[in-house]
């Protein structure tokens, strides 16, 4: 399926991103009024709707700003209606915003997003390239809405620098398809352990003193759904995956991708020493 993506600039436009939101997210305090949207696309901010048959089905919103003098974007919300996923819309969506970025002189697009939503790790590690070696707790505090159920918000920060080889070589395989894993990734050891539990996995026990050049921390499918249906569960791997990101962010890993499970939904990310991550 084809869209239209074109950079949303009227008022009538950024109502519709407000509706859009609604209907990603629901209603309340959450919601970006159309009035900070227009100001925001009127002054350096990138906000670019898709389109299908002149319906708007997706958004992706940035801020300019600096980080220790280098041109940035902080983009602070994608969102795609339900319909319209896993369709590559929001890969899609965010090779528009790069475009729009490297337009303006940026370096780095950054943002957060939660570390137990497989999806969106597998879309920001594998397709887009991104590196994150800052892990934030509760960040925005409690919210409302059925995603954020029973667990504290805590995020990664997505570092997405623009201009680099790798994350030419991420867009670069618009297949999705990546290479064949190294037997140095397949036998990283594992910072978390993950044991099945009457029908999801429960995380385990932390090991926080591996000393390999590569390491990995596994996470569950279903996240959303476990937050609903098995919340202890949730807020446990909320808990675990917190610590084990703590204590390898503290001696200098990064996270460089992730790798999907298809079959279960959930994951794995790896880590790298960040003077070692090869790119």
């Amino acid at each position: 399926m084809s869209y239209e993506f074109r950079d949303l600039t009227s008022l009538d436009e950024c109502r519709a991103v407000v509706d859009l939101q609604i209907a990603v997210w629901g209603g309340g305090m959450d919601v970006v009024p159309a009035s900070v949207l227009l100001v925001s696309a009127k002054r350096g901010g990138i906000l670019v709707g898709a389109a299908d048959a002149g319906r708007l089905v997706g958004f992706v919103w940035s801020m300019p700003g600096w980080r220790e003098g280098v041109a940035t974007h902080w983009s602070h919300m994608m969102g795609v209606l339900p319909g319209a996923r896993g369709r590559g819309l929001g890969a899609a969506l965010k090779r528009e915003q790069r475009d729009r970025a490297l337009a303006q002189g940026a370096e780095l697009v950054e943002w957060t997003f939660d570390p137990l939503q497989a999806t969106n790790a597998h879309l920001n590690f594998a397709s887009l390239g991104v590196t994150a070696a800052a892990y934030l707790v509760d960040v925005y505090g409690p919210m409302e809405g059925p995603l954020h159920r029973g667990t504290p918000t805590d995020r990664l920060i997505a570092e997405w620098w623009i201009r680099r080889p790798h994350v030419e070589r991420r867009l670069a395989r618009r297949s999705g398809v990546g290479p064949i894993r190294s037997a140095e990734i397949r036998d990283a050891p594992a910072a978390l352990e993950a044991v099945p539990s009457a029908g999801w996995l429960r995380s385990g026990a932390v090991t926080a003193g591996h000393a390999a050049r590569r390491v990995r921390i596994p996470v569950p499918g279903r996240f959303s759904e476990m937050q609903q249906q098995a919340t202890d569960l949730a807020l446990g791997w909320r808990m675990a995956t917190r610590e084990a990101f703590q204590a390898y962010f503290a001696l200098g890993y990064q996270a460089v991708d992730f790798l999907l499970d298809r079959e279960t939904g959930g994951g794995e990310y790896l880590l790298a020493r960040a003077d070692d991550a090869g790119f």
